[in-house]
Order: C-alpha cells, then sequence, then structure tokens
C-alpha cells in the first residue's frame, strides 16, 4: 500500500482505503503501522485482523516534531543522505556485524524515493494524532511485533499499545532493532505465517 503520496496520514489512510478490498489485514511498521491505526480507526469493520511493528500510537512531541525541521532542510537542500542517517541512527539497529549494511540498504531506498517524499513522510510524522482511543476500541486481534533493540519505538512502548488492545499479542525479535524485517528477516516471516493463521472472528 503506498505511503509516500500524502502529508498527513488520514490522507495517505484515504488513498489506501479507496484502493483496497472490502475487508482486509493490515500490518504496518513505522509511519506504516501509524497509517494502519488511521485506518482501523476510520473502518474498523473492513480490517480482520491487523499487526503494527515498531510504530507508536502517540501524537509526535513538539520537541521531536521540532528536530525533524533540520532534516527537512537537509533533505531538500541536497543533502538526503545525512537527513535519511540521522533519521534513522545506526544504534537504533542491533548491535549486530552487519547493522551497517543494514542502515545502507535502508538509506538507499529512502534515497529512491527522494527528497519530497521524505519532506511529506515528516509532515505527516510531525501531524500525527493520538489513536490510543482507536486502540481501546479495537475488536480486532492484533499481533504486535518490535525488535529488541529499537530505540525509536522500543519494546516498552509496545508493551503499553498491548494494555491498550483488548485482544493483543505481543513478540519481540531478538537480535534486532527497529528494523526486524532486515535484521532477522526469518524471525518476523515465521511471525507474520503464524499471525496470518490466526481465525478471523
Amino acid at each position: 500500500a503506498p505511503v509516500a503520496r500524502g502529508d498527513r496520514i488520514e490522507e495517505i489512510a484515504s488513498d489506501i482505503l479507496t484502493a483496497s478490498p472490502a475487508r482486509f489485514t493490515l500490518c504496518g511498521h513505522g509511519l506504516g503501522g501509524m497509517v494502519a491505526m488511521e485506518i482501523a480507526r476510520r473502518a474498523p469493520d473492513r480490517v480482520v485482523r491487523m499487526c503494527l511493528m515498531d510504530t507508536s500510537p502517540l501524537p509526535e512531541t513538539p520537541q521531536d516534531a521540532a528536530a525533524r525541521e533540520p532534516r527537512i532542510i537537509a533533505a531538500r537542500s541536497g543533502r538526503l543522505d545525512d537527513a535519511i542517517r540521522a533519521e534513522l541512527p545506526v544504534d537504533c539497529l542491533a548491535p549486530n556485524p552487519n547493522r551497517d549494511e543494514i542502515q545502507q540498504r535502508y538509506v538507499a531506498m529512502a534515497k529512491s524515493l527522494g527528497a519530497d517524499v521524505f519532506t511529506r513522510q515528516s509532515r505527516a510524522l510531525q501531524r500525527r494524532r493520538d489513536q490510543q482511543g482507536t486502540l481501546r476500541r479495537l475488536q480486532q486481534k492484533v499481533l504486535l511485533i518490535n525488535g529488541e533493540y529499537d530505540t525509536l519505538f522500543p519494546s516498552r512502548r509496545h508493551d503499553f499499545m498491548s494494555e491498550l488492545i483488548p485482544h493483543a499479542s505481543h513478540w519481540v525479535i531478538p537480535d534486532a532493532g527497529h528494523l526486524p524485517m532486515l535484521e532477522q528477516a526469518n524471525a518476523v516471516t515465521a511471525a507474520l505465517r503464524d499471525f496470518m493463521q490466526w481465525p478471523i472472528d
């Protein structure tokens, strides 16, 4: 599902809902998880189950929103590499020998989308709403996944989310940080395969 067009999470969610089938399973990481929560808020009857990975239901703090501005300026002035590395510092990944390579793969992906997408997604993150109420109202089964070493959205944030959601399971991926699908792909795949076997009420 595309998350690169709008500069508000509500706008991104509307685009996805327009292009989605009548009922579907949602899985979102980071910003994608925030979009998934907005989709569930808007169309709870269309979401049959949901996986939220390394994300947060909380709005951006004023301090974090202000900290994005220098990164946006850097991206728009030809220093997209620097902006991306500041957005995803290497220490938010697990302390494994390959974490520099993992970060480089992420940087290459983000650079392929360009500075305009970086700016739009940064604005969407700055303007995101509080979704705690959405999580409390969820009736679907929800799988929460996070990397053990994620410093951006740590395990305790997912423990908090698990307490909000009536039917939640929480799976921590060992030896992974903010990008468990790249750092420990087999473990994430196993968790998602199990999740897709959950019965739909």
